[in-house]
């Protein structure tokens, strides 16, 4: 061996990572190792996250600041890479900043936040599995994209105009509402309906007078079989007048001038029955 130079030893460290790397050093001649501090960017590349979510986790008070050098510039350690990849963990997993500490504790309140998080994420799977089964339906062309899930089984029997409707009532109609919907739906069309269907926007007064006379039995025995469905509040799980204005402008977009005079005068036969009933 040659004066002043330093042997290298290419030997295997069975003991780990950390002695490979403390044995690497002193067999390059260095002794101890010294330590490098990061900088805040280094910091949030290491923990594979960025500048700005190191220095929010800073400013709500879950990752404590560091020392600063002569020259005003932070110098992270491990300590706070441990830390700021346990915080990336938690969040991870789903647990909310405002909940960290807490979760951290081993009292009462963490057992609470992670079952209503294990609940949560049990939802999201369930949620995640219904959609990957509507996404097969889709691809193989099983169902509609313009229909609401619970309904591709009446994609090829409803007109394109009842479909609209009906994902436009989605938005707002509860599921007991739908669910009675696509009952009342699923028997079979009759003639009247099939003629109101395809009714033109320029169809005479008479004929418009005729339909509407025939259908107004037909929506008395819907309205019986299906009261709810006639009482917006009770079938709506949104209140206000939002819900009257998803109706409204969803008749005036998917039926034509003809279509809305019969529904008009449908109802009005149907309001002078109630009223000779009372």
């Amino acid at each position: 061996m040659s004066r002043g130079r330093v042997t290298t030893h290419h030997t295997p460290c069975p003991e780990g990572m950390v002695k490979c790397v403390w044995q690497g050093t002193i067999t390059r001649g260095k002794g101890l190792p010294v330590a490098e501090a990061w900088s805040t960017s280094q910091l949030a590349e290491l923990a594979g996250t960025t500048l700005k979510t190191v220095r929010h986790y800073h400013e709500i008070g879950l990752l404590g600041e560091p020392e600063r050098a002569a020259n005003g510039y932070k110098r992270y350690g491990v300590k706070h890479l441990v830390r700021l990849l346990r915080i990336r963990r938690l969040v991870d997993l789903g647990v909310h900043l405002s909940d960290i500490p807490s979760v951290e504790v081993a009292d009462e309140n963490r057992g609470l936040i992670l079952r209503a998080l294990d609940a949560e994420l049990a939802a999201s799977i369930e949620r995640q599995k219904r959609m990957r089964r509507e996404l097969a339906a889709i691809l193989d062309n099983r169902a509609s994209i313009d229909l609401p899930a619970d309904f591709n089984a009446l994609a090829d029997d409803l007109p394109e105009s009842q479909r609209s409707l009906l994902l436009a009532y989605s938005s707002f109609i509860t599921p007991a509402a739908m669910s009675a919907l696509k009952e009342q739906l699923s028997a079979p069309r009759s003639d009247v309906g099939a003629r109101f269907e395809s009714l033109p926007a320029d169809a005479p007064d008479d004929v418009r007078r005729q339909l509407a006379v025939r259908l107004a039995p037909e929506a008395r025995n819907q309205q019986k079989d299906h009261p709810f469905l006639g009482d917006l509040e009770a079938s709506s799980r949104r209140k206000g007048a939002i819900t009257q204005s998803v109706v409204v402008q969803a008749l005036v977009e998917f039926y034509n001038e003809a279509q809305l005079d019969v529904l008009r005068r449908v109802h009005e036969l149907l309001s002078q029955d109630d009223a000779a009933g009372e």
